[in-house]
């Protein structure tokens, strides 16, 4: 259980135990990858003091179905929580956030990387949205790094903005009260939903252009607007933190400082982009990122800065104490406990009561 007196929410994150044999109980089919929902991942994930975390299910890239990989998903997810009611929750609204906390248990957010498992037909959009809503879905990324139908993503040279079906989608998820999160966005994509949305936008795991010029991190501009419109910003623990690819800590808590210079100490949270427990064989995992790597680029999904040699994670900042040692790094840099509060959940937990219903 939890000895944080505030809830920790990971807005964009993982519950999988990466140590785990496949063949193991309770595995999860994730575009190609096995995920393994175990003991050991559960126990680290609340000892870490994880209140809530946005998984991330359905299609995001690969040769299946889109709409019936992502409802085969949604199964096994709800599959996975009814079978563990004593540690985890289904969160379709921020108390059920609060009330993870409260109970010790570690809340599950639905979300998707990628929107295209609304289909292709404008007639049904949101005949989709709505059952992805009723289902539990809370969190709906429009683009991967690629473009889709919906808009360009990060890597799309032509920065081409939305596609007159994404704006149909943005609507969608205004009706539904879902939120629209433009993470991996191209700029021009990410600029214009967060014009056009009716409700405030979020960019849940994202670093700060500024420090580190690649695509996949934020223009102060994209920041800035989600900021003033009432949204959220998630800093991640990923490689795209600094030109070299070999993040630190440190380099995290420069971009939390940025982002909260640019948009303020209410709008910023974390969104690490990886699970609490850590990978313990790191000689044999680097022995098969280099075909990882190389496997991503082949299908077009990577992004600038992913390399051979550099790990999607921040080294220093891993496992269990991950959260204490972002807070005990955060006291150092002169922020108060109030603000720290605020940017481990506070901020999210916040955002989220002025979106879902």
């Amino acid at each position: 259980m939890s000895t944080l007196s505030y809830p920790i929410v990971n807005a964009l994150g993982g519950l999988e135990n990466p140590n785990a044999e496949t063949e193991a109980a309770g595995q999860l089919q994730q575009t190609g990858e096995e995920l393994v929902i175990d003991a050991r991942a559960l126990a680290e994930a609340k000892a870490s003091g994880l209140t809530a975390v946005n998984i991330t299910l359905g299609y995001t890239l690969g040769d299946l179905p889109p709409y019936e990989h992502t409802l085969r998903e949604l199964d096994v997810w709800d599959g996975i929580i009814a079978a563990q009611p004593d540690e985890l929750v289904k969160v379709l609204a921020a108390s059920d956030i609060r009330r993870a906390h409260d109970e010790g248990r570690v809340g599950v957010i639905y979300g998707f990387q990628n929107g295209v498992a609304v289909g292709e037909d404008p007639a049904r959009i949101g005949e989709r949205v709505g059952l992805f809503a009723e289902r539990g879905v809370r969190v709906v990324q429009l683009t991967y790094n690629q473009a889709n139908h919906l808009g360009d993503g990060s890597m799309a040279p032509e920065n081409r903005g939305l596609s007159g079906f994404g704006r149909e989608v943005v609507a969608a998820l205004n009706e539904h009260r879902l939120m629209v999160d433009l993470s991996h966005s191209g700029e021009r994509t990410c600029l214009e939903a967060a014009r056009i949305s009716r409700q405030p936008v979020s960019i849940n795991h994202t670093g700060c252009r500024a420090l580190a010029d690649l695509p996949r991190n934020k223009t102060d501009e994209e920041l800035r607007l989600v900021a003033e419109r009432g949204g959220f910003v998630g800093i991640y623990f990923m490689p795209f933190l600094t030109l070299s690819g070999h993040a630190r800590a440190a380099d995290v808590v420069e971009h939390i400082v940025h982002a909260v210079d640019v948009c303020g100490e209410d709008a910023v949270g974390i969104g690490t982009d990886g699970p609490v427990t850590a990978i313990d064989d790191l000689d044999a995992y680097r022995a098969r990122l280099a075909e990882h790597v190389a496997e991503r680029a082949r299908a077009g999904v990577g992004a600038a800065g992913e390399r051979a040699d550099t790990l999607p994670f921040v080294i220093d900042l891993r496992g269990v104490d991950q959260f204490r040692e972002l807070i005990r790094l955060l006291e150092r840099r002169g922020f108060t406990e109030q603000r720290i509060a605020k940017i481990m959940g506070g901020n999210f937990i916040d955002y989220a009561e002025r979106i879902w219903p």
